[in-house]
């Protein structure tokens, strides 16, 4: 048994090193465009072809390596960034999550939820925060990572510990939840645009994937817990420093009153949307239509937006974060850099203070 664990040390650490050894992602994509370039003129070369699966047209190679290929290059590249499909969903979305992220209530809803948690369960609750704390995006690694690591020293516990379970939930587990987050609409968008592939007219809506994320996120959270127990913690050790535990600093009434008005609003806006989703004459439903065919999901990001700016301005208000309408819209503009999963790889230049 103790060989086994040493052969599974070693490949670790060879896993670590190979991890470590790689560029950075933005390096990695521009190394791949650069790689596109090369085979658009292998491909032309050779006079490679593909069938189309539903039209059956041949489709050539461009070579854009060639100058009609670098014109090309000039006249698209920004109509390729504009006309993504997802780009206008994600930002949709961010605007209202920006909101709630910068008026504190995402992350006190974090910390009410782990320090709120029996001792036994604490490496659990840690994951499962780290899972769902990706509908902010880097509230996860700003927030709950460091938390983790006080919170285990304050249980007499090994800090790196905390902080490898709460950096395996927000990475590990970057895109399954509980709720609708950021990444939703963009792989939506993006599987809409291979589907259409073959069927034009196809649609993929935001929530198509989510009976796999619920399922996924709990899946995550016990896998996360019982690697961070069984392998980790044996690997790290116990704590030997001689840093002492931090007094945590637990919420306040004015956090606790943000959160009861924040809840109050998310009460009345569900309400509202049961009131006009529920009956078949709703003001939510599209007459002789199935639910499933609503305003309601299709229209998901809306509802995601309002949802997260009401409750973040209901927050924000009740705990003095917002004092203004320049205070509300300096957390959406702050979201601007923050789109899901492409700021899950880097900032395009953003800066964060």
């Amino acid at each position: 048994m103790r060989r086994n664990f040493n052969i599974f040390n070693r490949f670790l650490n060879v896993t670590e090193k190979v991890g470590n050894a790689l560029p950075n992602p933005a390096t990695l994509f521009a190394l791949f465009a650069v790689f596109v370039l090369i085979l658009s003129g292998i491909a032309h070369y050779f006079g490679w072809a593909a069938v189309h699966p539903s039209t059956g047209e041949i489709i050539n190679p461009v070579n854009l390596l060639s100058k009609s290929g670098l014109h090309r290059i000039m006249l698209e590249m920004v109509y390729n960034f504009t006309d993504f499909a997802p780009l206008g969903i994600v930002i949709v979305a961010m605007l209202g999550i920006g909101i709630a992220e910068s008026s504190g209530l995402i992350g006190a809803i974090i910390r009410l939820l782990v320090l709120s948690s029996p001792k036994r369960l604490m490496t659990f609750v840690i994951v499962f925060a780290g899972v769902i704390s990706n509908t902010a995006s880097d509230i996860g690694y700003v927030l709950l990572i460091p938390l983790a690591g006080t919170i285990f020293l304050s249980l007499g516990r090994n800090p790196l510990v905390g902080m490898a379970a709460a950096f395996a939930g927000v990475s590990g587990g970057f895109s399954a939840n509980l709720i609708l987050g950021t990444i939703d609409p963009l792989l939506a968008g993006l599987s809409q645009e291979a589907a259409q592939i073959i069927n034009p007219a196809y649609e993929v809506n935001p929530t198509a994937n989510y009976y796999f994320m619920v399922v996924s996120t709990l899946l995550i959270a016990f896998a996360g817990t019982f690697v961070t127990e069984k392998i980790v913690a044996p690997r790290l050790g116990n704590y030997t420093g001689a840093e002492k535990p931090e007094v945590i600093k637990r919420l306040d009434k004015y956090e606790k009153k943000g959160l009861i008005w924040a809840g109050l609003v998310i009460l009345l806006l569900t309400a509202l949307v049961l009131i006009g989703t529920i009956p078949d004459n709703g003001f939510l439903r599209i007459t002789g239509e199935s639910i499933l065919k609503s305003p309601v999901i299709k229209g998901v990001i809306a509802l995601l937006f309002i949802f997260a700016a009401s409750s973040g301005i209901a927050y924000g208000i009740a705990v003095g974060k917002f004092k203004s309408d320049n205070d509300v819209i300096k957390g959406m503009s702050g979201s601007k850099c923050k789109t899901g999963a492409i700021d899950h790889q880097f900032r395009f230049g953003c800066a964060y203070n």
